[in-house]
């Protein structure tokens, strides 16, 4: 008898099936639980201390040992790095939860599909146009056995779906384009200059990771829990601004009822090109073929302060300060994270839109990060926020700052995924890295 045939029949005649890693027979039994690494236990790691207290945190990483204390207290049997390429080598280990600075995701999350575990990683999926492309085409070879989710937990709101089901149902008739903004504005002149030497416990050149070096500044981490990102993420060499901070939320609300892949050109204007800090004032444009509902629309992204135009003088798109809409042939439909309104095309009626009835509507993503918890136990589920979905997305804007820094518009090759009309545009699709880190490992 064959050895596959052998397992199945002697796993039939015990009564039992074969799971995949992670998951065990028995809810709440030891075994249920997943192993899972926090890298990055405070800032965003602190957010999903709830969750995993659930399951088995076996090993903590960060690279200010002074957060370790704390951590500890949560998950005292924990193990603990300060190297998240030592972390992840960490014996019987299933799945990761990411919290590190964002010049570092794409790293963790590739690094951590190569040895075959789950993970969840912190918005955004990546900081470089070949960053999300090598991330997303791991783990589409893996996506059968490998549950993967981006923290855009806003996604969860049920408006989300609300929004979805009234463009796919013609609420505003077919839909021929798509705005989404963020009015976050935040100032830097420049990379800080040195001051100081980091304290003893603060792992600064593992902080620095894969980015060109710069000298320790007390400044790039002032802020608090909730907001330690935003002293560090509008330089180049550390982030990619606001594209990666709320433009990643916000744009999940225009592309989640878009259906869309990757575009086919971008554009991109705003302030003056400044070579250490990503830009406040911007606003880039996407040309997307059509698909099996919708002709090819044109997708826009604005931020700073800049803003499309309003469908209605009466109406004060500012106002929102994040913000979706979506235009159709019969009237225009506005929505924030919570709510959204129908504004009429002119003197155009909107057709007759009926919401849908509550066995028809989208079902509701519920907890975010549990959802990728249940589909590492059983990876047939599937998550909102895949690598797939946000790694496409987050391409999309990346091509947007692209556009900006070249100052022209260009054609991609989304297959190829290479620019074809600019040789200093497809240059800048990928960063430089450090002697001695590499994304592949």
């Amino acid at each position: 008898m064959q050895r596959r045939h052998f397992l199945k029949t002697t796993a039939a005649a015990a009564g039992c099936m074969l799971l995949p890693r992670g998951a065990r027979a028995g809810k709440n039994a030891p075994g249920n639980k997943l192993n899972v690494a926090l890298i990055g236990v405070w800032g965003r790691g602190l957010a999903h201390y709830e969750m995993l207290a659930e399951e088995n945190v076996v090993a903590l990483c960060d690279v200010n040992e002074k957060r370790f204390p704390e951590a500890l207290k949560r998950f005292p049997k924990a193990q603990t790095y300060v190297d998240w390429r030592k972390c992840l080598d960490h014996k019987g280990l299933d799945a990761v939860v990411c919290c590190t600075a964002d010049h570092t995701h794409a790293f963790v999350a590739n690094w951590a599909l190569n040895r075959d575990l789950h993970v969840y990683m912190e918005k955004p999926l990546a900081i470089g146009v070949e960053e999300a492309r090598v991330v997303r085409a791991n783990w589409l070879k893996r996506k059968d056995k490998l549950a993967t989710q981006v923290g855009m937990q806003r996604h969860a709101t049920e408006n989300f779906n609300r929004v979805r089901e009234m463009i796919r149902d013609g609420a505003i008739g077919e839909l021929k384009a798509a705005y989404a903004w963020g009015n976050r504005q935040i100032r830097r002149d420049g990379y800080l200059p040195a001051q100081g030497q980091p304290p003893q416990d603060f792992h600064f050149d593992l902080w620095l990771g894969p980015s060109p070096v710069h000298p320790y500044n007390p400044g790039y981490f002032s802020g608090g829990a909730g907001s330690n990102c935003l002293s560090w993420n509008m330089f180049w060499d550390f982030g990619a601004g606001q594209i990666g901070d709320m433009g990643s939320h916000t744009m999940d609300l225009a592309w989640n009822a878009l259906d869309a892949g990757l575009p086919t050109s971008a554009e991109a204007t705003g302030e003056k090109f400044n070579p250490d800090v990503t830009p406040v004032a911007c606003e880039s444009h996407f040309e997307h073929p059509a698909n099996d509902w919708r002709g090819p629309i044109r997708v826009s992204w604005y931020q700073g302060g800049l803003m499309p135009r309003s469908p209605n003088p009466t109406i004060d798109l500012k106002r929102i300060d994040h913000g979706a809409m979506f235009k159709g042939t019969r009237g225009f439909l506005i929505a924030d994270f919570g709510t959204r309104i129908i504004v009429p095309w002119g003197d155009k009626a909107v057709p007759n839109y009926k919401p849908r009835a509550p066995e028809q509507m989208l079902p509701p993503v519920g907890h975010f990060q549990k959802q990728w918890i249940n589909a590492c136990k059983n990876p047939s589920l599937k998550t909102a926020c895949d690598f797939e979905y946000s790694g496409n997305m987050i391409e999309q804007m990346l091509l947007g700052l692209v556009a900006y820094r070249v100052g022209k518009k260009i054609e991609y090759d989304s297959v190829a995924g290479r620019v074809t009309n600019s040789p200093e545009a497809n240059d800048l699709l990928r960063r430089p890295y450090r002697a001695g880190w590499t994304l592949d490992g």
